[in-house]
């Protein structure tokens, strides 16, 4: 599809966006068992060594950037996106680029601070921290879409319009770039 096609195609409803997010989240257990799972229980078992907690959260946000910005600048679409017919452009059409894919994976980190903040303000432990990280993370952060009063019919999220980027439905016959 050229980028003037791409660039008029609707906008994801909040519904396929949760459920595409749903998806990735099935992939991601996949990445971070590959990238981070592996390689530290080796380290613990041959070495006795664990990681200090910042180290692995940053290990983490990185390898997860890497997935993310790789994908969104070969084909626009992770695998969990590809499935749900959602691909990210610019907001000219045309792929995005490296600098927009990074600044897009660190706006859509976001949502994070305010649930640090709740879980200090409500001494959240262990399962109360994932259950508030997931709630946000899948229902809060998407309902962003809604706050878009300069191209409502667009629904970008906070990531996309601080990134220069959008989310589009692609026709059932375009599911993967051509």
């Amino acid at each position: 599809m050229t980028p003037a096609e791409l660039n008029v195609l609707p906008a994801p409803l909040f519904w396929r966006r949760v459920f595409c997010t749903l998806y990735e989240q099935l992939v991601l257990l996949g990445v971070v068992a590959l990238t981070f799972l592996l390689p530290n229980l080796a380290l613990g078992l041959l070495f006795g060594v664990s990681l200090p907690s910042w180290l692995t959260f940053l290990y983490l946000y990185l390898v997860l950037g890497i997935y993310f910005v790789w994908y969104w600048t070969k084909t626009g679409q992770t695998l969990a996106m590809q499935t749900w017919r959602i691909r990210l452009i610019a907001v000219n059409g045309m792929a995005p680029t490296r600098a927009q894919a990074l600044r897009r994976y660190v706006y859509g980190s976001l949502w994070l601070l305010p649930c640090i903040g709740i879980q200090f303000c409500l001494d959240l432990h262990r399962w109360q921290i994932i259950e508030m990280l997931f709630f946000v993370a899948l229902f809060l952060w998407p309902l962003s879409i809604y706050f878009d009063r300069v191209s409502p019919n667009m629904r970008q999220g906070i990531p996309d319009r601080l990134a220069g980027t959008r989310q589009v439905i692609l026709p059932s016959n375009q599911v993967k770039l051509g």
